[in-house]
């Protein structure tokens, strides 16, 4: 047989107050802090583009200079990769907030039909890689003029 309580809403407060304290209070709960993440390597953003030509693909990669930008193209597959240099003198700074990210960064994206990969063009500006792929001329679509014929002929 069971017995009924009276709830209390004060004690159910009471108890759940209690939980939270010892939540915060165990020594394995620590909250990550900003500062204290790992920066080594990071995604860059990207947008990729088509028209009828074929694809524009820019790539933000700020603080990275084109020398140190390597873009590959092999079997439709695009890939942009690099390095960005940490400052000489970061570990000795007390930060209190790190957001810039350092280290090697890699991209690949798979286009979704054939380039001509000899007439890549590659420009860098302000911190903006932008790629131009032309496709490749069996791709591109070809218009057909319908003729009319008189009586068959």
């Amino acid at each position: 047989m069971s017995t009924l309580t009276r709830w209390e809403p004060f004690r159910e407060m009471q108890t759940m107050r209690e939980l939270m304290d010892r939540i915060f209070d165990e020594p394995f709960f620590e909250a990550p802090r900003l500062w204290s993440r790992p920066l080594e390597g990071f995604t860059p953003a990207m947008d990729v583009a088509e028209d009828d030509a074929g694809y524009t693909v820019k790539v933000t990669i700020p603080g990275v200079e084109p020398e140190a930008v390597e873009v590959t193209l092999t079997d439709n597959v695009l890939t942009v990769k690099g390095e960005t240099k940490a400052e000489k003198d970061m570990e000795q700074k007390n930060y209190h907030i790190r957001e810039r990210r350092y280290g090697s960064f890699m991209r690949s994206i798979t286009l979704p039909m054939p380039v001509e990969a000899d007439q890549v063009e590659a420009t860098h500006e302000h911190g903006v890689l932008t790629l131009r792929l032309p496709k490749a001329e069996a791709v591109k679509p070809k218009r057909i003029t319908v003729k009319t014929t008189v009586n068959g002929k």
